[in-house]
């Protein structure tokens, strides 16, 4: 793994500190979530992919932020109950963090600059939708909205990123993590 990504710490919801590196030899797929999105619901497909996927090797972790629309503005405590009672979520979740701007999480920091540009099937659909209704960002490399999604190979490089809108069932991260999975 890079020395870099693989050492940067972060606390799951037990208060636990890890790193990436507690995952060596794993397919990580490392999504920023919110609790009052529109994209949300992505929760039950990343949670069935979660149950289909990880005796194969993937492990997706969940990281709460609440940088888009003040979207996850409860504790760490109503997150993971929210995120339990409602979807039935059983993969990782990390503690709130900042995935962008001046208070952005050193891993997010990491992400972006190993993978500055997302797949983007819907050619910026996305992003002109935001900027429509108030949400313009000047830098493409920051992460665009709750549920962008990083993929990280077995041997612990970022290999992919994807827009909030490509969906956990969406082909086009499905083939990726099938990749990474026969890696």
């Amino acid at each position: 793994m890079q020395t870099e990504i693989d050492q940067i710490p972060f606390r799951l919801m037990d208060g636990s500190e890890t790193t990436l590196a507690a995952y060596r030899g794993k397919v990580l797929l490392l999504v920023n979530v919110a609790s009052q999105c529109g994209l949300t619901p992505q929760y039950e497909g990343l949670e069935r992919l979660y149950e289909s996927k990880r005796g194969e090797g993937l492990d997706i972790i969940g990281f709460p932020a609440n940088d888009f629309g003040a979207q996850e503005p409860g504790s760490n405590d109503d997150i993971a109950q929210f995120c339990s009672t409602t979807y039935g979520v059983a993969f990782p979740l990390a503690e709130k963090i900042s995935v962008k701007g001046p208070a952005r999480h050193p891993l997010y920091a990491a992400l972006t600059q190993a993978q500055p540009a997302a797949q983007d099937p819907a050619q910026g659909a996305m992003r002109t939708k935001l900027a429509g209704y108030g949400f313009a960002q000047d830098d493409a490399a920051e992460v665009l909205w709750n549920f962008e999604k990083f993929l990280v190979g077995r041997d612990g490089r970022v290999v992919a990123r994807f827009n909030p809108d490509v969906t956990p069932d969406d082909p086009l991260l499905q083939a990726a993590i099938e990749e990474q999975l026969r890696a």
